[in-house]
């Protein structure tokens, strides 16, 4: 209160404490480098509140750890991912501003920080109230930037006996069942009104700030990525420092024993944004990397299509507005718009085009592809023609390749750390006899079998399928031509067959199904499926989510004919 400077950033002057001493402005979370002791004669002398900060000194010289909060781990999570993503070259940004002012903002949202709190709250925020009613607090607490505070403004500070009371049964209670303080009441179902932060919410955290610096890593790229141990997610609490001591109910938050799931983190990055009432996010450009025409020229790369492939895409996406800054750009809360994937969209938008020039009905494709192998054979200028059947065969063998690669890789992961883990302080000492146990085993019977040690893994890549033109085996088909399944018409390029055929005539109401349309394999050409598992693999999503993108994508493209035929179909049953 002492403390009259106004804020460099907001010009305003209502100041709070952290816990290291400083002071930050409540209204804009900057922290200043000021720092000041703060003493309070009436907290000092209040009998239950010293109790509690004896326990912690207590705690502290039994098992060497100290006292902690869920929110300082997932801290520490977002700032092994944040600096992991710098390692791949991301924009230091990302961590110091962006990333960070995300984490502060949801802090104060969720009542956790750099908040008043109310009185109604007190048994709710017990866990916080406890960290600032604790004067000796480890000044040295993990945190993203070394400035983020878990403790509340000195004008906060509650010493009434009943509350302290309460305080300490509870810290009694949640440290037998846990090695966090608030362990315990974090997993309590009482609080449906918030936005409960988990694993998967560190990702959204990642990918929105991604988004915000319209980096170019997609959903798939991040969430391949840590699959491939590029960026920490499972196991990162072998990370945690010494004195974190993880045990007990916090296993359930942050031990994580399943992959990250495309729809969880793409929808909780949404709630996220909503949540924090973030404003709309920088615009979504022809020139950026996320731009369906920018993703549609890499995923033609990677899927070895000819590059003239890339002039149908551009077509279609201006045909059907797609590309427009208005579409493509985020509006948090906004729920008229709809919610874009970009790596989705793209790879929807290839698909289309595909149906468009090559029907993909298990007829009209091979028909030109043995009229474009003909043709080969009479060729002797410019580039060959393209054949679809031979792209299937040398694509299908190598995505054959990688997708069994990638199925024994998941078979043989092991899911448990080599950190021990235990439930209860008192089964510590038989798990880590056992845990030794099992390691020496494994290194005797590795002896006798002469097993090799897994290589280290490789350097992460956004292409997961190479294709190089100087390869003389003519399994690149990036220069390949399309003049055998196009005419020429009043100057412009269209396909010599004027068919197309719907994956569905009615969409379905997506937020009740939870999709556009339904998908089944037995109900849709070979060749339609191929190529939607091609891509499925590429972003490692389930088929039918590109299935509904490109159901979308032709139902704008086809509105006027689908109007007319729903019309003469009303007509007809009257």
């Amino acid at each position: 209160r002492d403390f009259n400077e106004r804020c460099a950033q907001c010009s305003e002057v209502n100041w709070g404490l952290t816990d290291g001493g400083r002071f930050y402005c409540r209204s804009c979370h900057n922290v200043t480098e000021r720092t000041r002791e703060v003493v309070n004669t009436d907290f000092i002398t209040n009998s239950r509140v010293q109790t509690i900060s004896k326990g912690s000194r207590k705690q502290e010289k039994n098992d060497g750890g100290c006292e902690w909060y869920i929110c300082e781990g997932f801290q520490l999570v977002l700032k092994k991912q944040a600096e992991a993503l710098e390692a791949l070259g991301v924009c230091p940004q990302m961590k110091d501003e962006v990333l960070c002012n995300f984490w502060r903002c949801f802090l104060q949202k969720s009542k956790q920080a750099y908040c008043q709190r109310p009185a109604a709250e007190t048994v709710k925020a017990l866990s916080v109230c406890e960290s600032s009613t604790d004067v000796d607090s480890d000044p040295e607490r993990p945190s993203l930037l070394h400035l983020l505070s878990l403790s509340e403004s000195e004008g906060d500070l509650q010493t009434d006996c009943s509350f302290a009371s309460s305080v300490s049964k509870v810290s009694e209670s949640t440290s037998v069942y846990s090695g966090s303080i608030d362990g315990s009441l974090y997993l309590m179902k009482n609080q449906k009104e918030k936005l409960r932060m988990t694993m998967p919410m560190t990702l959204s955290f990642c990918y929105m700030a991604l988004l915000w610096l319209r980096e170019p890593i997609t959903l798939s790229e991040l969430l391949r990525f840590v699959v491939e141990g590029h960026i920490p997610y499972l196991n990162v609490f072998q990370h945690f420092p010494e004195k974190m001591k993880l045990c007990g109910l916090d296993l359930k938050i942050f031990c994580v024993e399943s992959w990250p799931v495309y729809e969880e983190v793409f929808n909780k990055m949404h709630e996220l944004a909503a949540f924090l009432d973030l404003p709309r996010f920088p615009d979504i450009t022809d020139s950026c990397f996320l731009h369906p025409d920018m993703l549609c020229m890499k995923y033609l790369m990677e899927a070895n299509l000819p590059d003239e492939l890339h002039n149908w895409t551009c077509r279609v996406v201006k045909k059907i507005g797609i590309g427009e800054v208005d579409f493509l750009t985020l509006m948090p809360g906004n729920k008229s718009t709809r919610k874009v994937k970009y790596d989705v969209l793209a790879a929807a938008v290839i698909v289309v085009v595909l149906k468009l020039l090559f029907l993909l009905d298990d007829h009209y494709e091979w028909s030109l592809s043995e009229f474009a192998e003909e043709r080969n054979k009479i060729n002797t200028e410019g580039g060959p023609y393209f054949e679809f059947k031979k792209w299937y065969e040398v694509v299908k063998h190598s995505l054959d390749v990688k997708q069994k690669k990638l199925d024994e890789e998941r078979a043989k992961y092991l899911w448990r750390c080599e950190k021990p883990l235990f439930y209860s302080v008192k089964k510590k000492s038989k798990v880590l006899k056992r845990r030794q146990t099992v390691v020496n085993l494994q290194n005797q019977f590795g002896k006798l079998s002469g097993s090799v040690r897994r290589a280290e893994k490789p350097n992460p890549s956004s292409f997961q399928l190479s294709w190089s033109e100087e390869n003389t085996d003519g399994s690149c088909f990036h220069g390949h031509s399309l003049k055998g399944i196009l005419q020429e018409k009043c100057g412009l390029l269209t396909t010599m067959n004027p068919d197309y055929w719907l994956c569905t005539v009615k969409l379905c109401n997506e937020k009740l199904c939870g999709h556009l349309a339904h998908y089944r394999e037995v109900e849709f050409p070979q060749s339609y499926h191929f190529v939607l598992g091609l891509f499925s693999f590429l972003l490692r999503i389930q088929p039918s989510y590109i299935h509904d993108e490109v159901c979308m994508i032709e139902h704008k493209l086809f509105s006027k004919k689908l109007c007319k035929k729903l019309k003469y179909n009303a007509v007809l049953r009257k």
